[in-house]
């Protein structure tokens, strides 16, 4: 028997929701099945199988919340058939999950299949060249006995650091790939202890309490760690935008019959983007091993959806087109709000763009989405006064803030980013230089 544990279906989850089961008692599934559904901070995924055999219990009920990462959740009988003792778990016992009991999952379902799902070792592990325990799944194993790879010198990738199929395969062809670094842990949502609201003088029953969903402690525990940690430093210019809205309306009189219509931010994320390869060094991020130089401006877009945030990604945005980033960043950010977005849609970006301009907001300051050695903040065009050669005139006007890790970004460096990106913005047609 093998148990499945809880996944980790991002570096910053600690527990879900098991929103949905796709498998039964007497089941058989095999590596790629997708055999349950997770909520974690940021969407609800489809999860896969790793190993094959058949689905003897199922440990946890659908609609199960608080569920940790790494407890079991079901357990699988692999060609072996051999018996295990069953894993305690906190998390509530199932019989057999009935649709019509389940509660209802709280958010969409999504179309990423991430292969995360894990199951933990056999009764009598192999030994790590460390001596200590060695995890791989049954398929693993037995793929790497077929192979002839000796498992200990296998790096593994799954969570927990076992060993999966895709490792021993990588292994035959010349090298297992390296264990991904662990995610820094946050010191938690305070550096200090939380008072009870009673103590700060609001009487209980004087308010309704709303509970932190996963997103919400997800945010406030990287937007904490992020403020303390990162010594952040702000940047204003003012652009002038009426060229833009005139660039803008003539691309979209011409886009129009294909249906695409671009937008201000669409043109922000391309002068961005150009202007992180004009100025490399603002598109860094820094790590203790050292400062990190991208290659491509992956553009993350701020958008908001219920109960919080999410990042899509515009990757290599350097490269595409202003009709290219609008049909791009609608898409991403019609999925984003219905909670369909893979993890790598929303994970690794270079730099990201906050715009509020929308909402009537003149200017502001974004704090910095780690380990982005930056973060762009996007207020409202509106008409005010400027002095030109001399003469009172009028134009339209649009503040943007740069948040910039002093680690990565100093203030020369940042000056010289938003030197590159005024002009694109204020004249498009340098653009396309």
């Amino acid at each position: 028997m093998t148990d499945i544990l809880m996944p980790a279906l991002s570096p910053t989850m600690e527990e879900g929701v098991l929103a949905k089961w796709h498998v039964k008692v007497g089941d058989t599934v095999k590596a790629g099945d997708v055999i349950a559904e997770i909520e974690t901070d940021k969407a609800t995924m489809e999860v896969e199988a790793v190993d094959e055999g058949e689905i003897t219990e199922i440990l946890v009920a659908e609609g199960s919340e608080g569920v940790k990462v790494n407890t079991p959740i079901a357990r699988l009988k692999d060609e072996d058939g051999a018996a295990a003792p069953a894993a305690k778990s906190d998390a509530p016992k199932a019989e057999a999950p009935k649709a019509a009991e389940a509660p209802k999952p709280a958010t969409a379902k999504s179309e990423a299949s991430p292969a995360a799902a894990a199951e933990s070792p056999k009764a009598a592990p192999a030994k790590a060249a460390d001596g200590g325990r060695l995890f791989a799944s049954p398929l693993a194993r037995r793929l790497a006995a077929q192979a002839g790879v000796e498992l200990s010198a296998i790096k593994g990738t799954g969570p927990h650091g076992r060993i999966v199929k895709r490792d021993v395969e990588a292994a035959g062809k010349g090298g297992a790939k390296p264990a991904p670094a662990a995610a820094a842990t946050g010191s938690g949502i305070a550096s200090r202890p939380v008072q009870p609201l009673a103590q700060m003088g609001i009487p209980d029953g004087s308010y309704d309490l709303i509970p932190l969903d996963g997103m919400k402690k997800a945010i406030a525990r990287r937007m904490v760690d992020s403020i303390q940690q990162v010594p952040h430093f702000p940047l204003f210019i003012d652009v002038e935008i009426d060229a833009l809205l005139a660039a803008r309306a003539r691309v979209n009189a011409m886009l129009e019959p294909q249906g695409i219509k671009v937008s201000v931010n669409d043109f922000v994320i391309k002068a961005a983007a150009m202007a992180l390869k004009a100025v490399p060094e603002a598109n860094a991020s820094y790590s203790p091993e050292g400062i990190a130089m991208h290659h491509n401006a992956d553009v993350a877009m701020a958008v908001a959806i219920d109960g919080g945030l999410i990042t899509p990604i515009i990757r290599k945005a350097e490269t595409k087109s202003l009709s290219q980033i609008a049909t791009e960043s609608k898409d991403l950010a019609k999925r984003a709000r219905d909670r369909k977005l893979k993890p790598e849609e929303f994970q690794g970006g270079t730099f990201s763009v906050s715009n509020l301009g929308m909402f009537g907001i003149k200017s502001f300051s974004s704090i910095i989405n780690e380990p982005q050695g930056a973060i762009m903040s996007v207020g409202a065009g509106e008409q005010r006064p400027v002095v030109k050669n001399g003469q009172l005139a009028v134009a339209t006007v649009m503040t943007v803030t740069l948040t910039c890790d002093h680690r990565v970004v100093d203030g020369a460096t940042g000056a010289r980013f938003l030197q590159a990106f005024k002009p694109m913005i204020e004249d498009p047609v340098t653009m396309l230089a």
